[in-house]
């Protein structure tokens, strides 16, 4: 039988996620949100943050890397800051929780920031920006990780992808979405492409030997032994920009480490000094800004959409269709897989499927 993607149901998904997630020891309330932020990863077209990492998830939990539970602890706190402990629990949990802080701190005082220490993976860094648009506020949310990304000139992992994510009310049915890492490319599109079958561009990881791999099983290899690292957004060196991305990676590791006296670089790993397994320790960093402290809210959303609408105006290169702003795409993609479904790659439908058994449930996927 030739394997092949398959279709389903966005609501089918949703409640075998939430079902597996319970059965990994996640409380239920948390494991709807854990849910809502994979599955909208996945109608983004996000998959390296998408449900795809539920087997990671439930290795992590197994081991002790993470907990299933989230104690989530304000250890300092003003009318317009907190501090926040994650207490190694899910990370979802932890940005859902902190983002509606920083919301509710910019509907009280104009603006809310928090910074958060000790948590694990919290999935697409744009959902907790679309939080605030969601309720006609800027936000932004920055995150560190797992040391994937080499400083320029380098050839050893010491940053992590540490996306950036902004995000701004408009007048149009989406916002402004910007959601990037600040590597070429994060480590999960490697996974995507391996599942896939498929090698992975020159460019985006760098062998200590200089050379540019793309074997994307190799690179995985190697990225764990770290005889690989993912490079920086512009590339090797500085003549694209490398630089660039390495200064915005190193921007996002202090918002993400420095503010909460949390752990950074090569101190975020998943074995202690005896070699015994620890939680990543993770750190992240909200932000939320009420519009209106500045000026109405519906002038402030009709002046970015016409600014968007500028940007998508303006003359094209020959051959291509259309300009496009940050978060579009993504509405769109969402709109087809809610009304088609969500589409499983061979390699995701044995992961869930492994999973699956594994966990003793049963359900019918439909494949």
């Amino acid at each position: 039988m030739v394997e092949q993607n398959v279709l389903v149901p966005v609501a089918r998904i949703r409640e075998f996620t939430t079902e597996i997630l319970v059965r990994m020891g996640v409380p239920r309330d948390d494991a709807r949100i854990a849910t809502d932020i994979l599955i909208a990863a996945d109608l983004w077209g996000i998959q390296s943050h998408g449900i795809a990492h539920l087997k990671l998830y439930h290795h992590r939990i197994k081991v002790g890397h993470q907990r299933a539970t989230t104690d989530l602890q304000i250890v300092k706190e003003s009318p317009t800051t907190a501090v926040a402990d994650g207490g190694n629990g899910m990370g979802q949990v932890v940005g859902f929780r902190m983002m509606n802080l920083a919301i509710d701190k910019a509907r009280q005082f104009g603006m809310g920031m928090i910074a958060v220490r000790n948590s694990s993976h919290y999935g697409a860094a744009g959902y907790y920006a679309k939080m605030a648009t969601d309720q006609g506020l800027i936000g932004m949310s920055v995150t560190n990780a797992r040391p994937a990304v080499t400083p320029t000139f380098g050839a050893y992992p010491l940053l992590g992808t540490n996306p950036i994510a902004f995000g701004a009310p408009t007048d149009e049915p989406f916002p402004f979405l910007y959601d990037a890492a600040t590597s070429i490319a994060a480590r999960g599109k490697v996974e995507v492409a391996q599942r896939a079958n498929k090698p992975t561009p020159a460019g985006w990881v760098i062998q200590e030997d200089g050379s540019l791999p793309t074997d994307s099983a190799q690179i995985l290899k190697d990225m764990v032994t770290k005889q690989a690292a993912l490079l920086p957004l512009g590339g090797p060196g500085e003549m694209m920009g490398g630089h660039k991305g390495y200064g915005l990676g190193t921007m996002v590791e202090i918002l993400s480490s420095c503010l909460q006296s949390g752990v950074f670089l090569s101190g975020l790993t998943d074995f202690d000094a005896q070699g015994k397994p620890q939680p990543l320790r993770i750190g992240h960093a909200f932000l939320a800004i009420n519009v209106e402290n500045f000026l109405p809210l519906e002038e402030f959303k009709k002046s970015t959409g016409d600014l968007l609408r500028e940007l998508r105006a303006t003359k094209k290169v020959p051959g291509a269709d259309r300009i496009y702003t940050a978060g579009e795409k993504e509405y769109y993609r969402a709109e087809k897989a809610l009304a088609h479904g969500l589409e499983i790659t061979p390699g995701l439908q044995r992961d869930l499927k492994s999973l699956q058994k594994e966990l003793g449930l049963e359900f019918d996927l439909g494949f």
